[in-house]
């Protein structure tokens, strides 16, 4: 439980620390005295160094400002490891210093030092973490690609405008064109971690029907949107596969806290 309390965690934090790009070196120096503290008062040295180590390997196969060059394969990777950690590694007897002055109640029970850091780690990695995840399963399958290419087209006179140009003036505005496409993602990066915090305290809570009306409401909002597209279904395409990653992603971090709570 710890191992994969550590290592959601390290990702989480790394990814929230990468939304401010000044400075970042600062966070990433705060996110290593943090796992470095929580290590060495929990007793769980070894969890914090492979904490480190996937940490930054995350940043380096998951880049935030160009597709990921191994997809969302790391995110498999990290899901199976963290849900082999949980499953097979029996929970820990004692959680060092501070599992001797912790103690955090409950409505369903006290709430151990271990699953404390799984739980915070999970909502780490909820916030942007599984943005970075969803950009990935969409570059991998270039479902934004069709959504946005038609938007990008240029008009008639745009392009009888453009015949005058240089040849590095067309070339300057390719990246233009690239970051547009890519803005088409900013408005699910706040809509994305609340839809996946809810869906994780929902299925906790076991509010099924609740949960239910959430997900159905989504895609009756987003129809008139979606139905645009139905002659490629380009729209559809783009709605499925981000919001089934999404939800595969909250339902996993919520099994791995119902396991480790009642395991």
């Amino acid at each position: 439980m710890i191992l994969a309390g550590f290592l959601l965690l390290a990702v989480g934090a790394v990814d929230l620390v990468r939304q401010f790009a000044a400075r970042r070196w600062i966070g990433y120096l705060v996110v290593a005295v943090l796992l470095l503290v929580l290590g060495s008062v929990g007793d769980a040295l070894l969890p914090m160094l492979a904490a480190f180590v996937v940490g930054a390997l995350w940043v380096w196969c998951m880049p935030d400002d160009r597709p990921s060059p191994a997809g969302f394969w790391p995110a498999v990777l990290l899901g199976i490891v963290s849900v082999g950690a949980v499953v097979t590694l029996p929970e820990r007897s004692g959680a060092g210093l501070i599992g001797e002055v912790w103690r955090l109640d409950s409505p369903v029970g006290a709430i151990s030092f271990d699953l404390a850091v799984l739980v915070v780690g999970a909502a780490a990695f909820l916030l942007e973490s599984a943005n970075l995840v969803v950009r990935a399963a969409l570059d991998g399958e270039h479902t934004w690609r069709p959504v946005e290419r038609r938007e990008l087209e240029p008009t008639q006179a745009d392009a009888e405008r453009a015949d005058g140009e240089s040849s590095a003036s067309a070339s300057a505005s390719e990246p233009t064109a690239a970051i547009d496409r890519r803005s088409a993602f900013q408005g699910g990066r706040l809509i994305g971690p609340l839809e996946r915090i809810l869906v994780l305290m929902l299925t906790l809570a076991a509010a099924y029907p609740l949960l239910a009306a959430m997900l159905a409401a989504k895609g009756i909002v987003r129809f008139p949107e979606i139905s645009r597209g139905r002659e490629t279904g380009a729209r559809a395409e783009y709605f499925l596969v981000g919001s089934l990653v999404s939800w595969v992603i909250a339902l996993g971090a919520a099994f791995l806290v119902w396991w480790s709570a009642n395991g």
